[in-house]
């Protein structure tokens, strides 16, 4: 198990626990819409994805990076099974990327579900995301799928962390 800690936050961004159905969250949650769609060259809504209530507490959470109030990142987990979440929406905004925003979301997400009782964490992330695939490795993620192969032979990349009981 790999403990991942992100450097500390600058005083200028703040995490704020809160809904997908916040109006703040819109337009990150706009742009990722549009980014799966371009990505994938198909329709892709977020909203019939999972109702938002599966991103509340107790089995879930909402969260959104802010900078100077306005988001730049945020990201979700959803109860996935009784020891599991799983990640879902973790993203940050195209103007603020390769500043390590999404590892502040990671981490915080870990260490909220953590808080909450899971024990594991499951993810997948798209064959045509790189960059994603980076991050989770980079964060000590196991992969659950042949590194070696094509990522666009297996569709969805599944991931899983093992977190510390605390």
């Amino acid at each position: 198990m790999t403990t991942f800690h992100p450097a500390p936050l600058p005083a200028e961004l703040t995490l704020l626990h809160t809904t997908v159905t916040d109006p703040l969250a819109r337009p990150l949650l706009e742009e990722l819409t549009h980014e799966y769609s371009t990505r994938y060259h198909k329709p892709v809504s977020l909203d019939e994805e999972y109702p938002p209530e599966a991103f509340q507490p107790p089995g879930g959470a909402f969260l959104l990076l802010l900078e100077r109030g306005s988001p730049v990142a945020g990201g979700a987990y959803r109860r996935y099974d009784a020891g599991t979440a799983e990640l879902k929406r973790i993203w940050t905004h195209s103007a603020h990327r390769r500043r390590g925003l999404a590892r502040h979301v990671l981490h915080t997400l870990e260490r909220d579900a953590a808080a909450h009782g899971y024990r594991r964490i499951y993810l997948t992330t798209g064959p045509r995301q790189p960059e994603a695939k980076r991050l989770y490795l980079a964060a000590g993620y196991r992969p659950l799928f042949d590194l070696s192969a094509d990522p666009e032979t297996i569709g969805p990349l599944p991931f899983e962390k093992h977190l510390a009981v605390t």
